[in-house]
Parts: C-alpha cells; structure tokens; sequence
C-alpha cells in the first residue's frame, strides 16, 4: 500500500490512477491526516503530491521526519523535502507547464532503465534552488539544476516533474521504479 498525499495539486488524482492501472495498491489521503493514522495504515511508502502553494501542504513536513518509509516527492512535494532538510526553493525562470528535456546525471534507483536523458511534463513556476547536504543531485535541464534528487542515505527521492501525467513518456517507468524501492524497503 502507498499512501498518496494530496497537496491540493491539479494532477493528485492522476498519481492515484497512474498507481491503480500499474497494479498497486495506494490511498489517497488529505495532507491534514495525522502520523498516527497513517502509521496505523503501515504503508510501503508515501508520494507527496505536487499543489499551488507551500502555505497549504498541511502535515507534510512531519510526515517526511517521522514516517520512516520511502518517499517520493513531486514538483511541490519535491520543494517541501528540500525545505525541510534546510535546502532553498524559489521562483523559477520558467513558469507554466512545459516538456523539459532532463539529463539524467546518476542512474540510481528512481532512474534506472531510463537512459541518459528524458522529457517531463514540468512547472517550473517554483523549484529547488540549493539541494540540501544530504542530497545527490540525481537530473538537471536547461532550465533547472535541481530537477530531482535522492537523500545519500534515506529512501526520500523529489523530483520536479510529474511522472503521473500522459505527457512524461517515461512516468510509469519512474512509478514503477519507486514501487521497487518500496517493495525492497
């Protein structure tokens, strides 16, 4: 089972159906749940969605200290990780949704099987600026440094992208990438 957090983005639901047709079971749930309820769910691991704005992503940044679960982050869920291992977020050059070409820079866990670069469907409208200490820079673009990351030694990935959305070629393989981490856990 993994628990998708709803951060009020647009493609939310899409992470929930992408998981369904990809055969995993997964929940959908608001970001007010509290720790102890999901904790008594005992997920495989957690997707923190993306959303329009860092002011409203409820109990996100407790479920990124105390769940101790793999954790995929995208686009603001992505933000809220780099945030809250003290990294820097801010407005992008680019705004509105656009394929980026990404250059995948280490072929770890989340990118593996994917080859060296790829197109994402992104907003760039906000992104990570400085990644954390802890955390590999695992892609970049033209347009971004920072388009996904990994913690060196936790399971927390962010990527900027949404690998949900029909228009991210390779999203599935990204999910189905995840799911194993999540499955090895």
């Amino acid at each position: 089972m993994i628990i998708v957090i709803d951060n009020h983005g647009q493609f939310t639901h899409l992470i929930h159906r992408s998981l369904r047709e990809l055969e995993v079971e997964n929940d959908l749930i608001d970001n007010e749940t509290s720790v102890e309820d999901i904790r008594n769910v005992d997920p495989s691991g957690l997707i923190l969605s993306g959303g329009p704005d860092i002011n409203r992503i409820g109990k996100t940044k407790k479920y990124i200290k105390k769940i101790k679960k793999p954790i995929l982050g995208i686009c603001l869920g992505h933000q809220v990780i780099a945030k809250e291992f003290d990294g820097k977020i801010g407005s992008g050059k680019s705004g509105g949704y656009a394929e980026v070409k990404t250059e995948i820079i280490s072929e770890d866990e989340l990118f593996k099987g994917l080859g060296q670069e790829i197109s994402v469907w992104a907003s760039h409208a906000d992104e990570v600026k400085e990644a954390p200490e802890d955390f590999e820079i695992l892609a970049r673009s033209k347009v971004c440094e920072i388009e996904a990351m990994k913690h060196s030694k936790k399971p927390i990935f962010g990527i900027q992208g949404h690998p949900e959305v029909s228009h991210t070629p390779k999203g599935k393989e990204i999910l189905k990438n995840f799911i194993s981490v999540c499955d090895e856990y």
